[in-house]
């Protein structure tokens, strides 16, 4: 049990470090395309790896009882503790243990861990969105209007960045007859608002003076307005991320009837089964002889968690495209799998029914 432990925390530890960096760099460029502020990547990042661990708990269990295993074969341990009498039930119970404790876990992340992260990034992203801030504006510097080829300066912002103190705003755009203008607006106060879709921005003045200039010529106009509007970048959505189904709870998500929230309810009941099978499946493939190269064993069961999983997300896939309409063929596939695995260990460990020879009269005599 201690040998198993170890090896999967120490798995699960370098793939989260993978993980990281993966994400870190998908949040950069979510930054990038305006999906969200600056200010908010590091909480994102972290709630991000929060939503993901389902899967890597999956396959750190897998590698872990894979590589913890062979180490032992390799080093003839496990030769040691049959010769001592130890026989495939002493090997499969501490496995058994840390493959019900995992799936818990897992079960845990599925159903109610990775959504909330989801929910949570998902406001707070909306909340930052909310905000000037995340449209690139800072307070005391004249900065590049986002979008619009123009530059602001405010004086002073509100700590969420939704009102403005004293503002100034300078653009330059072409009018009908070929004539370059210049456009300055004023305004004593301001404040930033949404579209009701939440993907416009726009910035409402107050109390101000609007001033248009065309370049090389003398007919200015000067405006006093109550209010002037005007547009700032628009929320860039990063389609390939868009599931709102994986934002529900899990009690939500009985109640929608559709093919969206089915995928993800059968996803997220079938994660702990899924722990089951692949460390049932590790047990016989981590068996080696002990000259035998670890990396061989590593990559053929690195193929069949790919396999499984592959099916797994076909069937998935079958469910969001309303082909099917319940997640049995997800459940069979798991039995098929797990039945792959007992076979394979009872062929490995020739685990058979005792043969009764009935003795002949002859043999009696």
């Amino acid at each position: 049990m201690r040998e198993l432990a170890q090896t999967v925390a120490a798995t699960t530890i370098v793939l989260v470090a993978i993980f990281a960096g993966t994400s870190f760099a998908q949040v950069l460029k979510q930054v990038a395309n305006g999906s969200f502020p600056a200010s908010v990547m590091f909480q994102v990042l972290g709630l991000n790896m929060l939503d993901g661990l389902s899967t890597l708990l999956l396959l750190a269990g897998f590698v872990g009882v894979l590589w913890s295993l062979g180490r032992m074969y390799r080093e003839s341990e496990m030769h040691v503790l049959s010769s001592s009498g130890m026989g495939p039930s002493g090997l499969l119970r501490p496995v058994a243990i840390l493959a019900v404790l995992l799936a818990i876990l897992v079960g845990v992340v599925a159903m109610w861990l990775g959504p909330w992260a989801a929910r949570t990034s998902d406001s707070l992203v909306a909340a930052a969105n909310r905000s000037v801030i995340a449209a690139g504006l800072d307070a005391g510097r004249f900065t590049e209007l986002p979008g619009r080829g123009g530059i602001i300066f405010v004086d002073n912002l509100s700590r969420d960045g939704s009102l403005l103190g004293n503002t100034f705003i300078a653009t330059e755009r072409d009018s009908t007859d070929g004539t370059r203008r210049l456009k300055v607006v004023t305004g004593k106060h301001g404040q930033l608002y949404q579209e009701s879709d939440g993907d416009g921005r726009f910035l409402a003045l107050y109390d101000g003076w609007q001033y248009e200039m065309p370049l090389g010529a003398d007919n200015w106009r000067k405006m006093k307005y109550e209010r002037n509007d005007t547009s700032l970048s628009n929320i860039q959505s990063d389609d390939n991320d868009e599931d709102p189904a994986h934002s529900l709870t899990t009690m939500q998500l009985f109640a929608v009837d559709n093919g969206d929230a089915r995928a993800e309810l059968a996803w997220r009941t079938i994660a702990p089964a899924m722990m089951l099978v692949l460390i049932m499946l590790a047990v016989p493939l981590s068996r080696q002889q002990p000259r035998e190269a670890r990396s061989a064993r590593l990559i053929i069961a690195l193929l069949v968690f790919y396999l499984y999983y592959l099916l797994l997300a076909l069937c998935r896939s079958q469910l969001i495209k309303g082909k099917w309409h319940h997640s049995t063929p997800m459940w069979i596939v798991c039995i098929l799998v797990f039945g792959l695995g007992v076979w394979l260990f009872r062929n490995q460990y020739a685990i058979r029914k005792p043969k009764v020879v009935k003795a002949t009269k002859a043999v009696a005599r």
